[in-house]
């Protein structure tokens, strides 16, 4: 597998993907230079009780959400690290394995790459969709972040998270401390690196931005056999034993998964989440990437079983690229995702943090033990003084 052939094979489908959804060859348009930090606008900053807004709870400066509420809520404008994330003397520690998968192994991501320097330009009849013409079939390596809590039992069945942009180390110390108290159950952790790259036309947002299952069918058939097999562990088939996690387009990530694939993933966590129009190749089905997950997709669908915890930055992104479509705003994506979220009746944190950018590692030190415990919130902890049916 992961030949020459299939390589260039992968360049032919993805161009054909293109070419069948617009009906025509793809538009011969000049690449522009990809954005830098430099170029982007400065993101304002937002308030949250801007109109339009959800209506959410002004938490004291330093706290986090309660564990036994759902809803929206504003934090900061400081945010102090959590107890839970700084290794500890004497609590238990997991052991963290690694391993390296390469494009020529797999049979659903055989790799892409976009040409270094180049972006895209905006389409002259739909100026929300992206024309990248530098987007070619190259190979990749990731690594891969296998997470074993002191606690497990070779071979027993396991509930597990599945993170994106890994090795997260700051997950693992998390999950020391957290299953140490019983305060989640005790969890494997597969912190999965990326295919390499960012936005349209990279191996990175072919696996995170495309609106299908694909991502999840990639982790469940490529991955987790592998994780199995190699470190003499079970993981449960247990939609509720199975959360996902992310941020940026890996939040994204997380939520596509459980959204396209809901009989095996049940929980969601995600920073900055990118449900904005940044799909490509072009989808009929999905023409505003997962802008359509507050759009029009989570209003017109039964709810599903699917608990989510949410967080976005008062000076996240806002058009970090070329496209003026109205759907690169992130905060408003956030905001909206709440809105729609709560209108359907699902279960769900979302937190509006003050003082704080796109996927704020200040934030996050702050905010993910209580995230990961919210999210866990009736799942059965062994040895837990809480009772299943106490806990949401």
């Amino acid at each position: 597998m992961g030949t020459t052939r299939s390589r260039v094979g992968l360049l032919i489908g993805v161009l054909a993907a293109v070419n069948s959804m617009t009906g025509q060859a793809p538009e011969k348009v000049p690449q522009v230079t990809a954005p830098t930090s430099t170029n982007r606008p400065t993101p304002p900053t937002r308030d949250p009780n801007t109109p339009g807004f959800v209506t959410a709870k002004e938490l004291p400066d330093g706290s986090v959400p309660p564990l036994d509420a759902d809803g929206n809520f504003v934090i900061g404008p400081t945010h102090p690290p959590a107890f839970e994330m700084v290794v500890h003397e004497g609590v238990p520690r997991g052991a963290v394995h690694t391993f390296t998968m390469s494009s020529a192994d797999s049979r659903i991501f055989p790799g892409i790459a976009r040409d270094s320097g180049t972006f895209g330009t905006v389409s002259s009849t739909d100026p929300a969709t992206l024309v990248v013409t530098t987007s070619h079939s190259a190979p990749y390596a990731r690594t891969v972040a296998v997470y074993v809590p002191a606690q497990y039992v070779p071979g027993t069945i396991a509930p597990f998270i599945v993170g994106a942009d890994g090795p997260d180390q700051s997950l693992f110390t998390a999950l020391d401390n957290l299953i140490a108290e019983k305060r989640v159950p005790a969890m494997i952790a597969i912190s999965i690196g990326n295919g390499s790259g960012d936005a349209q036309g990279s191996e990175r947002g072919l696996e995170y931005d495309t609106m299908s299952g694909r991502y999840a069918e990639f982790v469940e058939t490529e991955v987790l056999p592998l994780v199995e097999r190699q470190y003499n562990v079970k993981l449960t088939r247990d939609p509720e034993g199975r959360a996902t996690m992310g941020g940026s387009s890996g939040g994204s990530a997380a939520f596509i998964m459980a959204w396209y694939h809901p009989e095996l993933y049940h929980r969601v966590l995600a920073y900055s989440i990118t449900a904005v129009n940044q799909q490509w190749p072009h989808s009929a089905e999905t023409p505003h990437g997962a802008w359509e997950f507050h759009e029009r997709l989570i209003p017109n669908s039964p709810v599903k079983p699917i608990r989510v915890w949410m967080e976005v930055g008062d000076r996240d992104f806002l058009n970090p690229n070329v496209m003026r479509d109205d759907m690169h705003d992130w905060v408003v994506a956030s905001e909206s995702m709440a809105k729609v979220l709560g209108a359907k009746g699902y279960h769900y944190q979302f937190v509006f943090a003050r003082n704080a950018g796109h996927v704020d590692r200040n934030v996050r030190q702050q905010t993910l033990p209580e995230a990961l415990e919210w999210l866990w919130n009736g799942y059965a902890i062994e040895g837990s003084k809480s009772a299943p049916a106490a806990r949401r």
